[in-house]
Formats: C-alpha cells, structure tokens, sequence
C-alpha cells in the first residue's frame, strides 16, 4: 500500500484500503441464514435452551437465593415517576445502565481522585469508581445481596463531585444553603434526570460516613467498598509519585495487610466477610478496622494534607468560585442546550444554575472555562496545566 505523508507532526493517511479494512468492511451486516443473523461466518454459540427468563421470572429466582434482609427487585421500582417495568432486566439493572450511560458518569475520567491532570496511570473519579464497584460486589455476592442494586449504588456514588476533588465541595459550599455535599448534590440534583429507584438514591446519598446510614445492607456495603478501595489506591498512586514508600506506613498496616494493594484489598474484603458471617451485621473485624483507620490517616498526613495539596485545593477553589461568579453574573453564558432555568442575574436561581454547570464541569474544562471566558491568569491555576492548552 501507499501513504500520503504530511509535515512532521501531522497524521499519515493511507491512500487505498488495506486488506484489515476490507476484511473488516465485509463483516459489516454480518453472516446470514436463513433465520438468524450471526457475527462470524463459524458461529456456534447458544444458551442450549429456547427457554428464555424474563424480568418477572428473574426477580423470583433472584428472591430464592437473596439473603433475609437483601434489597429484592420488584416490578419497575419505587421511583419518583412512575415507570413501566423491563421486559428483561430488573429495577436496579436498570438504574446501573442509566448511570454507566450518563454524561456525568464519563465526565468522571476528567475529575481529580487525588492529583489534578493525573497521568496516564493514576486514578481518576471515574477509576475509583470502577474500583469501588469491584470491591462491593466481591462483598455482595458472598453475602447474598442484591448485586445490581450494588453496583449501581458504586458507580454513581461519586457523580456530585464537581472538578478538583474534594476541594469543589469547599468551593462551593457558600453558595448552596446547607453547603455542597458531592453525595447529597449527586443524588438530589445530578442524577435527578435519571428517575432511578429510591433505593439506589439513598445509597449515593448516603456513602459517606457522616452521613445517615443507608437505608440498605447494600449501600452499607459500598460505604466501607468506597474507603477500602480509595485508601488503598490512593496509596499506590501516591508511591508511584514518589511521595510515600511502603517502609513508611503504620506497623499496624504492613502487619495486618501487607505493602501491596492485592493483598491490602483481599485482608479488607475477608475481613467484612468474616465479620458479617459472625455477627449478622455489616462491618469489618475491629484489629482489621484499626490497621485501615491507621491507613486512612496515613494518607492524610502524608498525601491529602500535605503543603502542595493544600496549595492545590486553594488554587481550585479560587478558580472554582471565579466560575460561579462569572456565570451567576452572566447568565446568558451558560449553554442553552443544558436546559437551564432562566434566571435574573445573581439570583438565587442564577447561582444554583452556575453551581450546578461548574460542578459538572471536568478539570480541564474548568480551566480552559476561567482562561476562555475570565482571562484568568494560568500561573494561579491548579499545577498541571501545561498538559490542557
């Protein structure tokens, strides 16, 4: 084959297909026979039964082996608009695919974890998120919860976070009566278009351990899954940094769990296990609980609380609140097609509308955001900028 070759920097473009892209081109409808279509010409794959289940006979199946106090599927859910049940898939499975489809869930990879502008091998809200997925579910299924309703809970449970980390929620907090709270903001306003089941609400609404507790043993169980996956990962991103070794953390940790992740994961996952097989409840056995109190604080001493994340978290909030300002003042700046309220300027209305667009945005947005529309100065915004202009 031949290319057209361009000045350094700019891309080769093949002038003919290749072979691959003809292959590929003639699978475009498939393989036919006379009753189905099928993916390869050699295909063989099938249940082994016509017998299909659909969603009712699913939800009893699911009930059979559910354990006494799991949340069970029923019909189409309780929802804040009535709904007609899947033919296929249960409430919650339902509420899942909502939130892995959702905007604000794939905005997710563009918002700190713990480093702003992360590299290509550090977490991202959206990682720690699948991450806490991960861990809920190992914890749901050996104890016969729902696991959908898990899951779903685990993958919008960070969704109200706005860019930069926790320092949006201080960004913000002044101008929401009660203060921005990602949990509460993620399940009251976020996804509020996604009209998802109550329960998987409460269970995003209610991750955080200052809140109320879930109203669910499932959203119980991603509320420890959260903090077991975060201070895990947020460790081994941190010595990846160089910031901390693993000499460094507590005796208690490198005792009980090990320096590496897979064995701190599976010591926190057994340990909740165990302790739910012996007391009914849902937690953590306490010498197990004490090594990961003593592993949170290490990474708070050590990586969220030390002087150059400070200097970030202000260099976020100050470009945050910028933003807010800008468009309470500004209106008519904010995207027509978000469906925005109309509002006066610096209105009550006009300021939820600006909080609600800057806590959506991704950090790289928010910063070509202040530098497009502010004129704001780049050295006072958070490091890593170089790599988003």
């Amino acid at each position: 084959m031949t290319y057209r070759v361009y000045m350094a920097n700019q891309e080769i473009v093949p002038t003919e297909q290749t072979k691959r892209s003809r292959d590929w081109a003639a699978t475009m409808i498939g393989h036919t026979t006379p009753d189905i279509r099928l993916a390869h010409a050699d295909s063989w794959a099938g249940p082994g039964s016509t017998d299909i289940a659909d969603r009712f006979a699913r939800e009893q199946a699911e009930t059979a082996t559910l354990a006494p106090h799991a949340t069970a599927a029923t019909s189409s859910g309780t929802r804040a608009i009535a709904e007609e049940p899947d033919q296929y898939r249960t409430c919650f499975e339902r509420d899942r695919d909502r939130i892995l489809h959702a905007s604000a869930f794939r905005r997710l990879s563009g918002k700190t974890q713990v480093f702003v502008f992360p590299h290509d091998h550090q977490r991202t809200r959206l990682t720690h998120a699948l991450e806490v997925a991960q861990v809920a579910v190992s914890v749901a299924k050996a104890l016969r919860l729902n696991v959908a309703l898990t899951e779903a809970i685990a993958l919008g449970h960070d969704c109200g976070h706005g860019p930069g980390g926790h320092a949006s929620e201080d960004a913000l907090s002044p101008y929401i009566e009660g203060g921005y709270d990602h949990a509460v903001w993620g399940s009251d306003v976020v996804l509020l278009p996604l009209n998802l089941c109550s329960q998987t609400l409460d269970g995003i609404r209610n991750h955080s351990w200052s809140r109320p507790a879930p109203s669910t043993p499932e959203g119980e169980v991603v509320s420890w899954a959260d903090r077991i996956a975060y201070v895990c990962h947020d460790f081994e991103d941190s010595v990846a940094a160089g910031l901390v070794t693993p000499a460094q953390l507590p005796d208690i940790v490198r005792t009980r769990c090990g320096e590496r992740r897979g064995r701190q994961l599976h010591t926190f996952i057994n340990s909740m296990i165990q302790a739910t097989a012996t007391t009914g409840l849902i937690g953590m056995v306490p010498d197990t609980a004490d090594a990961l109190a003593a592993f949170r604080q290490f990474n708070y001493d050590q990586v969220y609380l030390r002087p150059d994340s400070q200097v970030q978290a202000q260099a976020v909030i100050d470009l945050l609140r910028s933003l807010v300002d800008h468009f309470a003042s500004n209106p008519r700046d904010l995207p027509e097609a978000a469906d925005f309220l109309p509002a006066d300027p610096n209105s009550m209305m006009a300021v939820r509308n600006a909080v609600t667009y800057v806590g959506g945005m991704t950090d790289r947005f928010a910063c070509r955001q202040a530098v497009t529309l502010l004129d704001y100065n780049v050295s006072k915004l958070p490091q890593g900028i170089d790599t988003i202009m």
